[in-house]
C-alpha cells in the first residue's frame, strides 16, 4: 500500500491544476445525484407552497362587454347641408377609450354605486380569507351610506355582527367598546355616524372594516382594473373590460359605465341639436319683421306709383338678387357655426370666406348692373327683391327649425351597446396550473444552484490522489460508518456516559471503517521502523474533522494486536476522549505538566485491554506555555519506556501551535483531513505550518468518506480487504 501512495504522490501537482480547469460534465451530474434528497425536497417545499398559493390566493374574475362607436351624423351637418361632409368627423377609438375612462363616465359611475364606501371582512393575515373561501364560510355586505364624525373622517372603524337572524351589528373601537349599534335595512343616524346597510351575510362575531376613501381615489381604482380597447383596426367596436373578486359587482360597475357612456353620447347629441335650434329661434323674430316691414314699403310704392309693374330685364336681374341674396344668408348661418368648432384660419372657415368673397363681387356687379334702370324700376325692384329675399330666409329658417326639431327628439347617438357586461365563469387569475408548475420549477433551479454553488466555492478533498499532488502520501482512506452515526446519537443521549461501547472498534469490530484502521496499523508499522522513537502525534487542520475518533479506535485496534497502548489527551482546551471513555477530566496531562501528579498517577485504565489513557485535566489558562515546559518531554521519555505504542490527540493546527509543539517530540506525525470538508488549501496551510517548526509529517488519513457519484473513488478497496481478512 506504501508503494502504491509512493507513486500515486510523485503525479504532477500542474496536472491536477490542469484537470481541475475542464468542465466534468459526468461530475456535476454525480453531484446533483449526491443532493438528489436535498434537491427533492426543496422542489416538493416550493412546490407545496405553490399549491398552497393557488388554493389560498383570491379568484379575480373578469367581466367585458361590447359597444359599437358608428359614424357621427350630428345637427351641425344637418344644418350646412352641402358642406356637411366637411365638419362630419369619425370619432378615433383612442378618443372614445379616453372618453370612457375619464372622470365625468367614472364619476357618475362611483357616485351610482356608492364606491367610495369600502366595507371588507377582517379575517386571520395571509391565510385566513382562502380558508374563509374553501370552507364556505365568506360574509358579504353592502352599505349605501356611511359618513363619521369630521373628527374621524379619515379613520376605519369596525362593524361588528351583533345577531345574523336579527340583522344586528355595531360599530365598535379597537378595545371592542360598542359605539353605535344598528339594524340591517334601517338608517342610522347617531352619535355623528349615518349608515344604512342595506345587506348583510355573516356569522355572528364577524368583523368588517369600513371605510370612506374620496371620489378621486375611487375612479383611479376603477381606472387601474377597467380595460378597453379597439377589435380591429378601425372597426368602431370597443370592448370593454373590469376585473376584480365580486362578479356581480364588477358587472353592475361594467354595465354602469357602458350606460353613463351611451347616455352622455346621446346628451352631446342632443345639446349640439338644441343648441342650433336655439340660434335659428332667435333670429326667426327679426327675419319675420324684415320681411313685414318690406312688404309694407312695397305695398304703399306701388299704391302711390300707380302699381309699376317691371320689364323683362329687370325680372331677370331680380330673381338672380334674390339667389344672391339666399345665398349669402345661408353662408351667414354657416359661418356662425363654423366660427363656434374652428378659427379663421381652419381651411373650412377659409373656403366658406372665400365664397363670400365671389358672392359680394356678384352683387356689387349686379347693384352696378341696376343703377342703369329707370328711377321708379329701380325702387320698385330693390323694394320687390327685399321682400322675396326676406320671404325666403324666413322660409328657409322655418324649414330648418322643424328639421333639427325632429332631429332633436329623434336623437339616438353613435354608440350602441351590443353586449352587456358578463361575467367568466372561471377566474382569470390566478392561474392555478401555471403557478404550481413555475414554483416547482423554481424551487428545482434554486436547489440545484445551491448545490452547484456550493461544490464551486467549498471544494472539499473527494479523492486522495488530491493530497498525494502535494506529496503528501495517504496511508489510509477511512469510510463513514453508519454504525458510529448510531453510537454518537446513543452518546449524545446520554448525559455521562460510562461504557466503551461507544467505541466503533468494541462496539462493531467487523466494520469497513475499523477494517480501514487496520490497514492504517499495517502502514504505521513500516513508516516507523526509521522513526526516532515511538510516539505518534495525530492532528489536522481545522476542527470537527473526526481527528479523536481516528486517534480512539486507531490506540484501540493497535491494543487488540497485543501491543501495550498509550493515548494522550493533548488537547487542554476542548479534548473530550475521557467523555467516550466514561472517565473524568481531572488528573490528566495539565496536572502533570503543573507538577501537581506524577507521571504514573495520570494514567487511567480504558477498560479495553492493554490501552491505557491520559485524559486532558483541568483546563489550564496557558496550554502552550505548559506544553513547553521540560516536564513535557520527560513524561513522553517515561512514556516510552512504559509502552509499545504513545498516541497524541492534538487540538487543529491552524487553530492554535500545540502540535507544533507536541511534534517536535514525536517520531511520527499523521494529518487527518475529513472527505469533502477539509480542502487541499487547508492542507497545503498546514503542512506550511509543520515544515516552518521543522516538522515532517509522514501521511495523511483521509477520514469519512462516503461513496457519491461525483467522485470516482469507491468502496472496491475497502470491500476487497475485508473479504480478503474474512477469507484468512
Amino acid at each position: 500500500m506504501i508503494n502504491a501512495t509512493n507513486q500515486n504522490s510523485n503525479r504532477p501537482h500542474q496536472e491536477q491544476q490542469k484537470n481541475a480547469d475542464v468542465i466534468d460534465l459526468g461530475k456535476l451530474l454525480g453531484l446533483l445525484l449526491d443532493s438528489k434528497w436535498l434537491i427533492v425536497c426543496v422542489t416538493t417545499i416550493f412546490a407545496v407552497i405553490g399549491i398552497a398559493y393557488a388554493l389560498l390566493a383570491t379568484p379575480i374574475y373578469k367581466a367585458d362587454a361590447l359597444l359599437q362607436v358608428e359614424t357621427k351624423n350630428t345637427g351641425m351637418s344637418a344644418l350646412v347641408g352641402d358642406m356637411g361632409d366637411m365638419f362630419s368627423a369619425e370619432s378615433s377609438a383612442t378618443t372614445e377609450v379616453e372618453i370612457i375612462k375619464s372622470r365625468m363616465i367614472l364619476g357618475q359611475t362611483v357616485d351610482q354605486l356608492n364606491l367610495t364606501i369600502q366595507a371588507t371582512p377582517i379575517y386571520w393575515p395571509v391565510i385566513g380569507k382562502g380558508l374563509a373561501r374553501l370552507q364556505n364560510e365568506s360574509a358579504s355586505i353592502v352599505i349605501t351610506r356611511f359618513q363619521a364624525p369630521e373628527s374621524n373622517v379619515d379613520q376605519s372603524f369596525i362593524l361588528q355582527v351583533d345577531d345574523n337572524q336579527l340583522g344586528s351589528f355595531s360599530i365598535i373601537d379597537e378595545d371592542d367598546n360598542k359605539i353605535v349599534s344598528g339594524l340591517v335595512g334601517e338608517a342610522l343616524d347617531k352619535n355623528g355616524y349615518s349608515l344604512f346597510v342595506q345587506h348583510l351575510d355573516a356569522p355572528n362575531g364577524s368583523k368588517f372594516n369600513i371605510s370612506k376613501r374620496s371620489k378621486l381615489d375611487a375612479i383611479q381604482w376603477l381606472q387601474e382594473n377597467l380595460s378597453v380597447s379597439e377589435r380591429g383596426k378601425q372597426t368602431g367596436i370597443l370592448s370593454l373590460s373590469f376585473s376584480g373578486e365580486n362578479k356581480a359587482q364588477i358587472e353592475k360597475i361594467l354595465n354602469d359605465i357602458s350606460q353613463y357612456y351611451f347616455l352622455q353620447n346621446v346628451k352631446r347629441d342632443s345639446a349640439e341639436a338644441e343648441q342650433s335650434l336655439a340660434f335659428l329661434n332667435k333670429h326667426l323674430p327679426s327675419i319675420k319683421s324684415e320681411l313685414t316691414t318690406a312688404e309694407d314699403t312695397l305695398n304703399a310704392y306701388r299704391q302711390k306709383n300707380e302699381s309699376v309693374d317691371l320689364g323683362l330685364e329687370a325680372k331677370s336681374t331680380l330673381e338672380t338678387m334674390v339667389e344672391l341674396e339666399s345665398q349669402l344668408n345661408e353662408l351667414t348661418f354657416k359661418e356662425s357655426e363654423i366660427s363656434q368648432r374652428f378659427t379663421k384660419d381652419h381651411p373650412a372657415y377659409k373656403s366658406l370666406l372665400d365664397k363670400r368673397k365671389v358672392l359680394l363681387g356678384e352683387k356689387k356687379r349686379l347693384n352696378a348692373q341696376i343703377t342703369k334702370l329707370p328711377k321708379t324700376q329701380r325702387a320698385v325692384l330693390r323694394m320687390t327683391r327685399d321682400v322675396e329675399v326676406n320671404q325666403q330666409i324666413y322660409i328657409q329658417l322655418l324649414n330648418k327649425v322643424q328639421e333639427l326639431s325632429i332631429l332633436k327628439a329623434g336623437t339616438v347617438g353613435n354608440v350602441r351597446i351590443l353586449d352587456k357586461a358578463q361575467s367568466y365563469t372561471n377566474a382569470v387569475k390566478p392561474k392555478k396550473p401555471l403557478i404550481v408548475v413555475l414554483a416547482t420549477l423554481l424551487g428545482g433551479m434554486l436547489s440545484v444552484a445551491f448545490v452547484l454553488l456550493k461544490a464551486a466555492f467549498h471544494r472539499g478533498v473527494e479523492n486522495p490522489t488530491e493530497i498525494e499532488a502535494l506529496g503528501l502520501p495517504v496511508y489510509a482512506s477511512i469510510p463513514k460508518s453508519d454504525w458510529q452515526e448510531k453510537l454518537d446519537a446513543k452518546f449524545k443521549r446520554k448525559k455521562h456516559p460510562n461504557s466503551i461501547a461507544n467505541i466503533l472498534a468494541e462496539a462493531n469490530p467487523a466494520d469497513l471503517s475499523v477494517e480501514a484502521l487496520r490497514g492504517l496499523r499495517t502502514s504505521l508499522h513500516f513508516a516507523m521502523m526509521e522513526a526516532k522513537n515511538n510516539v505518534v502525534m495525530i492532528s489536522g487542520p481545522a476542527p470537527g474533522i473526526g481527528k479523536s475518533f481516528v486517534s480512539i479506535n486507531f490506540a484501540a485496534v493497535i491494543a487488540k494486536t497485543g501491543q501495550k497502548v498509550l493515548l494522550i489527551d493533548a488537547d487542554m482546551r476542548k479534548g473530550h476522549l475521557n467523555k467516550r471513555f466514561g472517565l473524568e477530566a481531572e488528573k490528566g496531562l495539565s496536572d502533570i505538566l503543573s507538577g501537581q501528579l506524577a507521571f504514573a498517577e495520570v494514567t487511567k485504565d480504558s477498560k479495553i485491554e492493554n490501552l491505557d489513557v491520559v485524559t486532558r485535566g483541568k483546563t489550564p489558562p496557558n496550554p502552550s506555555e505548559l506544553l513547553m515546559h521540560g516536564r513535557f518531554a520527560e513524561f513522553i521519555d517515561w512514556a516510552s519506556k512504559e509502552y509499545d505504542l504513545i498516541l497524541i490527540d492534538t487540538p487543529p493546527v491552524l487553530a492554535v501551535t500545540d502540535p507544533s509543539i507536541v511534534g517536535a517530540l514525536a517520531g511520527t506525525s499523521l494529518m487527518v483531513g475529513r472527505f469533502d470538508q477539509t480542502t487541499v488549501k487547508e492542507v497545503e496551510v498546514a503542512l506550511h505550518r509543520f515544515d516552518m517548526a521543522g516538522i515532517e509529517i509522514k501521511g495523511f488519513i483521509l477520514n469519512a468518506v462516503e461513496k457519491k457519484a461525483s467522485s470516482s473513488y469507491g468502496y472496491g478497496y475497502y470491500n476487497y480487504s475485508y473479504k480478503s481478512d474474512k477469507a484468512e
